[in-house]
Order: structure tokens, then C-alpha cells, then sequence
């Protein structure tokens, strides 16, 4: 059995128009949302075998500020230049070269690629992983090769920081 944690990078700052996309930083509202969704999913009892993250500002950060907050070193995540807003596809093959020692997976990434790869999987339909949002699958399997794009995974449940149930 394998957990698949797909997390958004959180609210990201457009103030300085001279910045590339790829290093815009998190804003006020991401920085402090991180944070506050690394302590839901630590008080959860969820805690990451492994993070894989885009390399992208935002997306660096908002994994750092969960790992701090599960207590998770910075140092074991690991950043891939392929999930940089990465397709379905490109999502699918980064997960199928993990090892298959690593039961969960947090996955930091970008939409509109996250959201059509959660409904490539799950057999939930969702029509947006807000930002910050964790969005965790349950996967009967024991290699992560067996993953494919064909709705065989069961949504455990969709959390973000407005979530106030």
C-alpha cells in the first residue's frame, strides 16, 4: 500500500513584475499558510517517507515550511527540474522511478498539473488543488511502477488552509 501526498505550492507574490515565474517567492498569506498546514498534517500523524519538489521559489519554500513543521530535514527533499510545472505524464514518470522502500510520498507542484493528474488517478473528481492544499491518495500497490493514469486511487481526504471543518 502506498499514500500520495499531493501538496500546491502555497500563495505565491507577484509584487516585483521584474521576477522570472519560476522565482516568484511565497506572499504573507503562503508563508503563513505552510506553516499552519505542516502542523495539520503533523497533528494527522501523517509524516512523508520522502518529499520530492519542483525546484521552483514557491514551491521550495512551501516544502521547507511543511518539513520544518513535521520536524522532516530540509536536506532529504528532493528537488526535480521535472516537476516544474510538469504535465500528468511527467508527473507519472517521476513517481514510478521512486523507490519502492518509500510507503509516503509528499509531492510539491504546480497547477494546472497537479489537479489533472489527481483526477487522472483518483476516482474523486476535483476542479482545483487550491494553493497549499494537500490532496492525499490511498494506492493498492506495493511498486510504484504499478501507478498509471487510469483512476484506481482512493482520495483519503482534500485539506487547505480554508478549510474549516
Amino acid at each position: 500500500m502506498k499514500s500520495l501526498f499531493l501538496i500546491r505550492h502555497a500563495k505565491s507574490s507577484w509584487d516585483d513584475a521584474s521576477l522570472r515565474d519560476f522565482d516568484r517567492p511565497l506572499n504573507a498569506r503562503g508563508k503563513k499558510d505552510a506553516p499552519m498546514m505542516g502542523k495539520r498534517l503533523r497533528q494527522g500523524g501523517h509524516m512523508p517517507d520522502l518529499m520530492l519538489s519542483s525546484p521552483a521559489v514557491r514551491t521550495v519554500s512551501t516544502a521547507w515550511a511543511i518539513a520544518d513543521a513535521l520536524q522532516y530535514s530540509r536536506e532529504k527533499i528532493l528537488t526535480l527540474d521535472d516537476l516544474y510545472h510538469a504535465s500528468p505524464s511527467e508527473i507519472l514518470n517521476v513517481l514510478r522511478r521512486t523507490k519502492d522502500t518509500v510507503d509516503t510520498l509528499f509531492l510539491f507542484g504546480h497547477n494546472p498539473g497537479l489537479t489533472d493528474f489527481a483526477n487522472a488517478v483518483c476516482q474523486e473528481h476535483i476542479d482545483n488543488i487550491v494553493t497549499c492544499g494537500v490532496y492525499a491518495l490511498q494506492l493498492e500497490m506495493n511498486s510504484w511502477k504499478a501507478l498509471s493514469l487510469d483512476k484506481k486511487a482512493v482520495l483519503l481526504f482534500y485539506d487547505f488552509p480554508k478549510n474549516l471543518t
